[in-house]
């Protein structure tokens, strides 16, 4: 990383990889304060929405040394796009992140449209934005995280052989709840903020019901924002409204779950939800 980036995200490594199916992507690695696989090897937290996440939360790796609440050692990978696909970030996570075959709500329409009258985005860019949800692949990139980048990681950094986890946000928190509830073994706790269940007939529910009586190891953690839900935005309404129902499932049959209600908008909400989902599942 150049020198004048090493000053804001320290210890952090960049390289871009190409996936099996033809995908480029941003990786950032950031390994925690003195570490020495020689010594002590640690485990990988995947960050998902690297382009926008990794200036709020690879600098958090410093909480391995706070001497109130320390946080088990990890090693932060941050996954986002790269080159010329940078800049189309938000639209392209949609055909990672959500789930194949998830429905496109009413809601999340209208909150497209309100960004194109704001002047947010163009007709062009609503309509690109949209035409990805048209064809989603979470399938594909849980498969390039688990058996091509994490093989890379491994032999790259020396982590540890257990230990890992996952954390996403909105539609990464969606993705983040596609993984756990397919039972992927790779991680042993997963966090997902403020997930974008924007749907009541979403692919999560679907999964939840082939889980059937099955009991997953996995720790998740789930946070919301309480702005959310009391906000005037159906699409906010609609993901916590539909993000709880999932929790009641779920807490009611399995002790590995746990959640928690911020005091955040969605927009600010994502470095609290990391930082709970790194007290709740990575405290020492």
């Amino acid at each position: 990383m150049s020198a004048m980036w090493q000053g804001c995200l320290a210890d952090t490594d960049y390289f871009e990889m190409r996936s099996s199916g033809g995908h480029d992507y941003g990786v950032w690695v950031t390994t925690p304060p003195r570490y020495d696989p020689a010594t002590t090897q640690a485990p990988v937290v995947y960050v998902l929405d690297g382009n926008f996440a990794v200036g709020m939360t690879a600098p958090l790796i410093v909480t391995q040394l706070d001497p109130m609440q320390q946080i088990q050692p990890y090693i932060q990978v941050s996954v986002g796009y790269a080159g010329e696909e940078a800049q189309h970030w938000a639209r392209l996570r949609n055909r990672d992140l959500v789930p194949p075959g998830e429905p496109i709500s009413t809601e999340f329409i209208d909150a497209v449209e309100k960004g194109l009258q704001a002047g947010a985005m163009t007709r062009e860019q609503a309509d690109a934005y949209l035409a990805e949800l048209r064809d989603t692949h979470a399938d594909a990139f849980l498969s390039f995280l688990t058996t091509e980048l994490h093989l890379r990681i491994e032999r790259d950094y020396g982590t540890a052989t257990s230990g890992h986890g996952l954390f996403g946000y909105s539609y990464g928190g969606l993705f983040s709840l596609y993984a756990w509830l397919t039972g992927s073994t790779l991680f042993e706790s997963i966090g997902a903020g403020s997930p974008g269940v924007a749907s009541e007939d979403s692919q999560v529910f679907a999964q939840l019901k082939e889980m059937g009586d099955s009991r997953y190891a996995t720790k998740l953690h789930v946070t919301f924002n309480d702005r959310e839900l009391l906000g005037d935005l159906a699409i906010y309404q609609s993901i916590t409204k539909n993000t709880a129902t999932l929790l009641h499932r779920l807490t009611s049959r399995n002790g590995a779950v746990t959640s928690a209600v911020l005091n955040e908008t969605h927009v600010t909400g994502l470095q609290a939800s990391f930082l709970s989902y790194l007290r709740t599942c990575r405290a020492l």
